[in-house]
């Protein structure tokens, strides 16, 4: 993607804080020359080899045409919002400004390797499931379904784990704007209702 230095973000733990905040991942691969997609919630391993793990539908072609060991490309997107040229300060000094879009995205690349070993698959459901329902009040255990209804649901699904060999982040975040101009985005954003998490990616101080 392009990726000017203003908008780049290489950091590991904040790469790896975002991944876990914005977890359902655009799996891109090719069927010959065509691309194609596919969205699963994935589990990041960040030792020192990245690992990315999830699941697709045995029915999806996906894990039959890309063959084991070949690179795919997953995408991690954020917050986004349009940024009018009415929030910035140098609109009322000399109305050089257009409007823009405000993203935050991480991009992953690896090798992708599948599996259906169904204690593997029970673990990784396991994961994702106490990673999502931890915060509830009541939360769901995959123990809770009848063991054979659980059986036959593990019998759906490919697992996949991609050790990653890339991944950079791009925070179109306003970096490249005076101090001024920063400052009625962040007015602008909390005008239109942008929570403060959501705000704080979308406007951030250019590096240094």
């Amino acid at each position: 993607m392009y990726l000017p230095s203003h908008f780049r973000e290489e950091r590991a733990e904040v790469l790896a804080e975002f991944i876990r905040a914005h977890s359902l991942g655009m799996l891109v691969t090719l069927d010959g020359a065509r691309p194609e997609v596919d969205f699963a919630p994935m589990l990041l391993e960040d030792g020192p080899a990245w690992r990315l793990r999830g699941h697709v539908a045995r029915g999806n072609s996906v894990w039959r045409r890309v063959a084991d060991g070949e690179e795919v490309l997953v995408l991690f997107h954020g917050p986004d919002h349009y940024v009018t040229p009415s929030w910035y300060e140098s609109k009322r000094t000399d109305g050089k400004v257009v409007p823009t879009w405000n993203y935050a995205v991480v991009e992953v690349r690896g090798r992708v390797h599948w599996f259906d070993d169904t204690a593997r698959l029970h673990a990784l459901v396991g994961a994702l499931t106490h990673l999502h329902e931890a915060e509830r009040t009541a939360p769901w255990s995959i123990d809770d379904a009848p063991a054979d209804y659980l059986a036959g649901m593990l019998r759906a699904i490919i697992g996949f784990e991609i050790e990653v060999s890339t991944r950079q982040g791009k925070f179109k975040s306003s970096q490249n704007r005076s101090g001024a101009d920063r400052a009625g985005v962040r007015t602008g954003l909390a005008a239109d209702g942008v929570a403060a998490p959501d705000a704080a990616l979308l406007l951030r101080d250019p590096p240094g």
